[in-house]
């Protein structure tokens, strides 16, 4: 199983580059961040005919997510993050997926900081600990899969100044994706890659992508069911090389199938 995250930036707009890379490399689940769309504006039926159901739930200027399914219509469990009524950001939906459960996230940017923005980036990531700690200990085959937003470490971020009074690398905000992992989260990249610079942005500014001056905010954290089916996880970087391409790049992961039981025998 093949499941992918892409913040796309506009998916009408990113609508090409977004089904040239599906073609492509043929992920099972798809979880989709920025979507720009209401929910009448999303392109539902044109990824039907890609052969991909979709559940999403769209908003105009920066928002909006989704989960695409391969061949599979997506489960609907929820579309908006628990612990705040008052919110009408929509950054989260849940839904079930070839029997696991995907949570799409867009975590809020929280630029410029200090200030109310950031204050929402920290109180929403203090509403995904507690929804995510119940799912962890649901003992669900469980993704948490989307842009966090946040910059985990200085491995990844290219050696810069720039980015030092930016929300994504404040220390409130790496201890929060910290507190979150000591949940018992896989972060798959980092499993499989512990040592290497992997890049899953770039912004357009000041010739970033040429020079891979990239950051990693998109991932792919994997409950306890999933984390030991974890085979390859990855980045898609040509995608962002692409014209008119976003600025993020798909991440993924591949998940061997699950071992069914053994039978017990009796002996006789």
């Amino acid at each position: 199983m093949k499941i992918a995250t892409f913040n796309v930036n506009s998916v009408v707009r990113r609508l090409p580059n977004l089904l040239a890379w599906l073609k492509r490399a043929k992920p099972d689940v798809v979880c989709l961040q920025e979507l720009k769309a209401e929910d009448k504006a999303f392109p539902a039926d044109t990824f039907s005919k890609a052969g991909y159901r979709a559940v999403w739930k769209g908003q105009r200027t920066w928002n909006g997510v989704a989960i695409l399914g391969r061949g599979i219509e997506p489960v609907l469990v929820r579309d908006a993050l628990p612990g705040d009524p008052e919110d009408g950001q929509a950054r989260y939906i849940e839904a079930a997926v070839g029997g696991v459960l995907i949570a799409c996230i867009y975590l809020p940017n929280g630029n410029s900081q200090p200030g109310p923005k950031f204050d929402y980036k920290l109180a929403w990531f203090e509403r995904l600990i507690r929804h995510a700690r119940k799912l962890y200990a649901s003992k669900q085959p469980v993704v948490l899969a989307g842009d966090f937003n946040i910059v985990p470490t200085d491995l990844d971020i290219y050696p810069t100044t720039s980015y030092d009074d930016d929300a994504l690398v404040q220390p409130e905000s790496r201890a929060a994706y910290r507190r979150l992992l000591k949940q018992g989260w896989t972060d798959s990249i980092r499993k499989l890659h512990p040592d290497e610079r992997i890049y899953t942005f770039w912004d357009y500014m000041r010739n970033r992508w040429p020079r891979n001056a990239g950051l990693r905010i998109d991932h792919l954290l994997l409950s306890s069911e999933l984390a030991p089916r974890l085979k390859k996880a990855g980045v898609d970087g040509w995608v962002r090389g692409e014209a008119s391409a976003s600025d993020h790049a798909p991440v993924w992961v591949e998940l061997a199938d699950k071992t069914p039981p053994k039978r017990r025998t009796t002996r006789r």
